[in-house]
């Protein structure tokens, strides 16, 4: 079984599709109906995110850290207790590919890290963009870690420790304990997401921080 985690705060806006993409890569011929769990952490939530999880029958867990390490997880300790060989992970704001799952099982690596593209530059400048894109690769043998794009073998994860339950930075801290202990690791641009590209992100320090901090220059 492939389990799926992600990671949701106050994310009525966005958690419909991206529940929606996962779902379809769930359906990809070339997972051979492996049965793949979704399971999403509602994180200090006070929107309507556990009613659009329930109507897409994805189990919930319930975390009031508000911290995105402790989320993440818990949603592995579940996945991991029912079964999981595999642990995906995303993000709620997060467009993950139709064969986003197979795109990452056929490395064959204990890890995959993937890239992101960033769904919409409308809200940023011309030179935001192209002060991220200079500093980019996508492409195999990149060294980026998003926890909107990442998947560890179970084996490995809990070799590692699994997540710290930091307010941020937590998959930039597994990555590392996963590469201490001899991890084999696919830096990898071949699972597509694209993810948003807010500033107001709910992680401090995260993804939406680095823009904002392109934007000064």
């Amino acid at each position: 079984m492939i389990g799926v985690v992600i990671p949701a705060r106050n994310e009525e806006a966005l958690l419909g599709a991206c529940l929606d993409a996962v779902a379809c890569a769930a359906a990809h011929p070339l997972l051979d109906g492996e049965e793949v769990m979704i399971v999403i952490v509602l994180d200090a939530c006070t929107d309507r995110s556990a009613k659009i999880a329930a109507e897409r029958s994805v189990a919930t867990e319930v975390s009031n850290l508000g911290l995105v390490g402790a989320a993440r997880a818990m949603g592995a300790a579940r996945v991991i207790e029912s079964g999981a060989r595999w642990i995906s992970c995303t993000d709620a704001d997060t467009i993950v590919a139709p064969n986003w799952l197979a795109a990452q099982l056929a490395t064959d690596a204990d890890v995959v890290c993937g890239t992101v593209i960033v769904d919409d530059w409308s809200g940023h400048s011309l030179a935001v963009q192209r002060r991220y894109l200079e500093n980019y690769v996508d492409a195999d043998g990149h060294r980026h870690v998003h926890g909107a794009n990442l998947g560890i073998a179970t084996h490995a994860y809990e070799r590692a420790g699994g997540f710290p339950p930091f307010g941020f930075d937590e998959d930039v801290a597994l990555v590392s304990a996963l590469q201490a202990t001899g991890a084999n690791i696919a830096w990898s641009a071949a699972p597509k997401v694209q993810t948003s590209g807010r500033i107001k992100s709910r992680a401090p320090l995260g993804f939406g921080h680095y823009l904002t901090l392109l934007a000064r220059g």
